[in-house]
């Protein structure tokens, strides 16, 4: 399972007491309001899909916070695709493609160019075949990495991280479990759900967010 199919796309931490996660916005008022009333510890906050902390402003009234953070509408490069005004030439469609120097060996473009369309048609198939063929690899490496960059920020001082850091990379859900027990319950909690996608917190999978009081 990816863990960023099921987590929310951020989450702030009071200390090591989860404030709040949700949308950006949400997290962003919770966050603002944690400021205001003196927070008990350092307020962090988290982007899920990476683990990494990033910095948000909280400057305004409610509404302008929510909608500084509002998710742009839209593939704006797609609408300008459709515009009538847009010329198109014969042939081949837009395909959103990037130029990008490639480096082969001879006999590599030798191969290339007996493909059917071509080399970058070639390119392009055997890149998408082995996205597929590696998905579930490349799903777990970015886990645990987002496990790690969290595990840094909120826990790098905590008794047996670099323990539970080798556990993780091993993929050892059981004895990374172990490792962690005596950890701040919301931060071995999130560690889990970063690494393996287990321990949704309750409401997340109903909603996509949650805050606390």
């Amino acid at each position: 399972m990816n863990p960023t199919e099921i987590l929310p796309s951020h989450i702030a931490f009071e200390g090591h007491r989860r404030l709040a996660s949700g949308p950006l916005g949400v997290v962003a008022l919770a966050v603002r309001r944690a400021m205001e009333g003196k927070a008990s510890g350092p307020v962090l906050v988290f982007d899920n899909a990476t683990g990494r902390t990033i910095d948000i402003d909280t400057r305004g009234s409610d509404a302008e916070i929510v909608a500084r953070f509002q998710p742009e509408g839209g593939d704006a490069a797609a609408d300008q695709d459709d515009t009538p005004d847009t010329p198109r030439g014969r042939g081949r469609p837009k395909l959103g493609v990037v130029a990008r120097e490639v480096t082969l060996l001879p006999r590599h473009w030798d191969w290339l160019a007996q493909q059917p369309g071509g080399a970058s048609v070639a390119l392009r198939k055997l890149v998408e075949e082995a996205r597929r063929a590696n998905a579930h690899g490349d799903n777990r490496r970015a886990a645990r990495e987002r496990a790690y960059h969290f595990m840094s920020a909120m826990a790098g001082d905590l008794p047996g991280f670099e323990e539970a850091a080798r556990a993780l990379f091993a993929d050892e859900r059981g004895r990374l479990g172990e490792l962690i027990a005596g950890w701040p319950e919301d931060v071995r909690g999130h560690v889990v759900w970063l690494g393996f996608g287990e321990g949704a917190e309750e409401g997340a999978e109903e909603n996509g967010e949650q805050v606390e009081g």
